[in-house]
């Protein structure tokens, strides 16, 4: 039977779903309702919808949600991370299954709310933890379950954004912390999830550290670069400045945004080195798990190249995996959106490594896939719409998964603010009081 899906929330991430059920997934379900504050942003999703040969269809406002749901078998949640509840609860009430990015939501309210609302009603609700289903991180998962290094007993992990990927964050909605609850809950709440899912563990203690040291008005770049524009649309360093995007350049985000922005005021392209940025873009935690295990993490969101380092050592050895996943921000690829992505002189590379003791490194084969993540959105988009298959790793999450990497990141900021280590309770799943 195929499945009728509203998709929710309609900026760039509702392509991954919505070209999913238009192409190789139209099998599985169809896009029966589009909801979203701006009915450009509708009638674009509509336009292509028409071009894959179907008819248009409906299209509410979030005031409208019921009939959304009236329509609905399963809802896909892409909107602003801080209103992810909302709509979580709302259709979870109403019997409805829900696909929900992460994160789950921003705070430990949000969290209470799904998990109610997830424990009473019958809806499956699953987050897109994407990298689970990476194979490279998958190979991790399953070189610690073989218990090729003994027991793991601390971690080290390094994540870095570079100048393309890392700015865009401080253009857009995240860089208030009242939408994205900052990186640590946005960014990495990935992370988070991968170290919750590669150790079968929960975090029990968080103590962070976080500023604002490379973006903002008060930094040094701001000074050295002088006055700056407030968004990059006709500002006169646009096309030489390679800080300041240029949404007519990429006909996907001028689609969704600069032909938008009338309706709502929505500006895509702020100045990353303007004011109002209240989100920190260098964070380092220590974490405690229930298992004993520590880790230590790191991320900053202006480095030059992007990728990570993620090291596991063990009562029997150690393991290591290096990814770059751009050896370095090229100017034009900033000041051309439509030039990112990797190509052949990117320097994209990974690495597995076994270190046993008093034994010779071992390089661990990555098996590789088709399509984005070396095959790993081909794996999740069919756990999404064909349903789980017998998997030994486990990569489906759902609302426990989402809570983990939430409340990680939502205790890291709040030990940031008060000085404080913070604990959690049952697993991971709860804040102490």
């Amino acid at each position: 039977m195929t499945r009728r899906y509203a998709l929710v929330g309609l900026g760039s991430r509702a392509h991954l779903y919505a070209d999913a059920l238009l192409g190789d997934w139209r099998d599985a379900g169809e896009i029966i309702a589009l909801c979203d504050t701006n009915r450009t942003r509708m009638n674009h999703h509509n336009a292509r919808i028409e071009a894959a040969g179907l008819p248009p269809v409906p299209t509410f406002h979030p005031d409208a949600f019921d009939r959304v749901l009236a329509l609905a078998d399963a809802v896909i949640v892409t909107t602003v991370d801080a209103t992810h509840a909302r709509y979580v609860v709302a259709a979870l009430q109403a019997g409805r299954d829900v696909v929900v990015e992460k994160p789950m939501t921003t705070d430990a309210a949000g969290c209470a709310a799904i998990a109610e609302a997830a424990e009473r009603g019958p809806g499956r609700l699953v987050v897109t933890f994407n990298y689970r289903y990476s194979p490279r991180n998958s190979a991790v998962r399953r070189v610690l379950a073989e218990g090729a290094i003994g027991r793991v007993t601390a971690v080290h992990f390094e994540w870095a954004l570079d100048t393309l990927h890392g700015a865009d964050y401080f253009r857009r909605w995240h860089r208030e912390a009242r939408n994205s609850g900052g990186l640590l809950v946005h960014k990495s709440t990935h992370h988070f999830d991968l170290v919750n899912w590669w150790l079968d563990a929960g975090p029990e203690l968080v103590f962070a550290q976080q500023g604002l040291r490379f973006y903002g008005d008060a930094n040094p770049p701001a000074a050295e670069l002088g006055p700056r524009p407030e968004r990059g649309r006709g500002a006169p360093g646009l096309g030489s400045d390679p800080f300041l995007l240029d949404l007519a350049a990429d006909p996907t985000l001028k689609a969704l945004y600069l032909d938008a922005e009338h309706e709502d005021g929505y500006l895509r392209d702020r100045d990353v080195f303007g004011p109002g940025i209240d989100i920190a873009d260098t964070m380092s935690l220590l974490v405690r798990y229930d298992n004993g295990v520590q880790l230590t993490y790191a991320l900053h969101a202006y480095a030059p190249w992007e990728g990570y380092r993620v090291v596991f050592n063990g009562t029997g050895g150690r393991l290591e995996l290096a990814v770059t996943e751009r050896a370095w921000a090229s100017r034009e690829a900033a000041i051309d959106p439509s030039a990112k992505g990797h190509g052949d002189d990117d320097g994209y590379a990974e690495r597995l490594t076994l270190h046993r003791h008093w034994q010779p490194p071992e390089d661990v084969p990555i098996e590789q896939g088709t399509g984005g993540h070396g095959g790993g959105d081909r794996l999740l988009l069919d756990d999404v719409f064909r349903g789980a298959s017998e998997d030994p790793l486990r990569r489906q999450a759902g609302y426990l998964a989402g809570i983990r990497s939430v409340l990680t990141g939502v205790a890291g900021n709040e030990s940031a603010r008060t000085g404080q280590p913070v604990r959690l309770l049952d697993g991971g799943t709860r804040l102490a009081d």
